[in-house]
């Protein structure tokens, strides 16, 4: 259990990474396991430049890197046309918009579960304890009985 939170945490590094640099578009797809994929996560963006790709590049493997996690393989950059960055258990992939349109990784991954990045980064709500359901609903009838109107006395003068 521990192992899939860590790597929702390092795909949440990398998408922060990416929006930090302004990346445009960033999309997450979750790999099925029986789909013969190679990884667990695609997390893909584009920049508008070369300039900008490597930047985002750098960016993640830098904001990464503070987690104790290195690049295994990376692709792309010299060119930054499409920037692969390995991490084994996810692929980041920076594009141009040119080369993300011809190689449609979305479409050719279509069977992949398509995530947003604020899916991936919601954290869950903690489930709440008897005691706290019994306060909450204390403070709610509170709350109720101190908006009703209240009556004051005028002051004599």
């Amino acid at each position: 259990m521990k192992k899939k939170n860590d790597l929702k945490l390092q795909v949440c590094e990398a998408i922060l990474a990416c929006q930090d640099k302004q990346a445009d578009d960033v999309t997450i797809l979750e790999l099925e396991k029986d789909s013969g994929a190679f990884t667990d996560y695609f997390v893909m963006c584009s920049g508008t430049n070369p300039r900008q790709i490597q930047a985002i590049a750098d960016a993640v493997d830098e904001r990464l890197e503070a987690l104790g996690l290195r690049v295994t393989h990376s692709e792309g950059y010299k060119q930054a046309e499409w920037v692969l960055l390995d991490y084994v258990d996810f692929v980041v992939h920076v594009f141009s918009e040119k080369a993300r349109q011809f190689y449609d990784l979305e479409r050719l991954w279509k069977s992949a579960k398509r995530l947003e990045p604020a899916e991936l980064m919601a954290k869950p709500k903690p489930r709440q304890t008897a005691v706290a359901k019994s306060t909450a609903a204390k403070t709610a009838t509170a709350k109720t009985d101190s908006s009703a109107p209240k009556k004051t006395r005028k002051k004599k003068a």
